[in-house]
């Protein structure tokens, strides 16, 4: 049995968003994110299923404060659900009370890209029996 897993030939869509935050309440907006933004969108999926297949989010060592998060969906149809406005009104409301701190969003990469970037394929490690 092989140790890995390679999957190729997919096409999930990509949202990179990358914000900058002050660097002292870095650890804050990153539990505000989680409980808002991740768990929020997670449970809009159909039928109990969440419509993202993984998120990650990247912090920047060389400029403090600095946050890429990275959604890999399940596809354009399920992103555009999560999109919608009043979902996004209502997250955006939960967040603005949990972070009361200045965060801002200094680039939406899917945006420059017309929503063009998907993940083609994935490599990891097994799990150990």
């Amino acid at each position: 049995m092989e140790s890995y897993c390679y999957e190729k030939g997919q096409h999930c869509p990509v949202e990179h968003l990358i914000f900058q935050v002050e660097p002292e309440h870095l650890e804050e907006f990153l539990q505000a994110d989680h409980e808002v933004w991740t768990l929020g969108e997670a449970a809009c999926g159909e039928e109990g299923r969440i419509p993202f297949l993984s998120k990650e989010v990247w912090l920047n060592d060389n400029r403090p404060g600095e946050v890429h998060v990275v959604f890999v969906w399940e596809s354009m149809e399920s992103w555009k659900r999560v999109a919608d406005p009043a979902i996004q009104e209502e997250l955006s409301a939960r967040f603005a009370q949990r972070f009361p701190y200045p965060c801002r969003l200094v680039r939406c990469v899917e945006e420059e890209e017309n929503y063009g970037i998907h993940r083609w394929s994935r490599f990891t490690p097994r799990a150990k029996p």
